[in-house]
């Protein structure tokens, strides 16, 4: 297996584990508060990069961690994972998964407009399609809107936002570090979830315990592939198969939830995929 096909095949099973770790947080949100979910997922997250960290020698609570890009990221992650939650909690799981694909256009755009990187007409045209398509996903002022979808738009600025930080964080800071701080961040944002819904703690069943753990498996491990594809093979033919997370949140949408998505929404989908692929081939066109 060649580094290409190694790091396509992470990064696909990256985006598999996202889809199920998703589906089991939906699954636990009709019996546990969201916020209590959060934390409980994110400290086990933060304990298990964190040891993974120490094991190689790294310190998790590290000066480092109050440099102002892992700040800045720590705080994205936290908009962004507590809009994206929410957005398919409430809403529809297929809609927040399609809207999510826009996150590398506005990682593009966000690199424009605070890292000073250059951008043709093309690329902007493609910024500009993929917007279109998340406005027919979610339908402002439509008989079709879901309110709660507009968390998801949250979501995905949050995630752009993380990712624009990660780039110009120190290579000093290991990616097992950035890891660990990142469930850590769960942690404060499910407390102030609980807080502001006014969510009393629930004790958990056995098969909700049986289910976190899960979900706390799959994401771990999702994480871990994401970080590994990144490091094996060639960028522009690993980060395509990102898009894979939206064929995998389909499949769980219908085969568990009895979601059907609606053809704007599909069409939107659509869309943003192939907006995000043109702007990633002209990415490596320019570069």
């Amino acid at each position: 297996m060649t580094d290409n096909l190694r790091g396509a095949v992470l990064m696909s099973l990256a985006m598999a584990g996202f889809a199920l770790e998703d589906m089991f947080i939906k699954l636990l949100a009709d019996a546990l508060p969201v916020g209590q979910i959060l934390v409980l997922l994110g400290f086990g997250g933060a304990v298990a990069f964190g040891v993974v960290a120490h094991r190689k020698g790294q310190q998790v609570l590290s000066p480092a961690l109050l440099t102002p890009a892992l700040l800045l990221r720590n705080a994205a992650e936290l908009v962004g994972t507590v809009g994206f939650v929410l957005s398919f909690v409430l809403a529809s799981l297929a809609t927040a998964s399609a809207i999510l694909q826009a996150a590398p256009l506005f990682v593009t755009l966000g690199a424009v407009l605070f890292l000073g990187e250059k951008v043709g007409w093309r690329r902007w045209t493609a910024i500009s399609i993929g917007f279109a398509g998340v406005l027919l996903i979610v339908r402002p002022g439509m008989a079709g809107f879901e309110p709660a979808s507009l968390f998801a738009v949250i979501g995905v600025i949050g995630l752009a936002g993380r990712d624009l930080a990660t780039r110009v964080i120190p290579n000093a800071v290991s990616s097992y570090q950035i890891s660990s701080w990142a469930f850590a961040m769960l942690v404060p944002a499910g407390i102030f979830l609980m807080l502001a819904m006014d969510h009393a703690v629930i004790i958990p069943s056995l098969a909700q315990i049986l289910t976190l753990a899960a979900a706390l498996g799959v994401g771990v491990l999702a994480y871990y592939s994401l970080v590994a594809s990144m490091r094996v093979g060639e960028l522009s033919f690993v980060t395509p198969f990102r898009y894979t997370r939206m064929l995998f949140a389909l499949i769980v949408a219908i085969l568990v939830f009895g979601e059907r998505p609606d053809g704007l929404t599909l069409i939107g989908a659509a869309v943003i995929v192939a907006a995000g692929l043109f702007t990633l081939w002209r990415e490596t066109k320019v570069t």
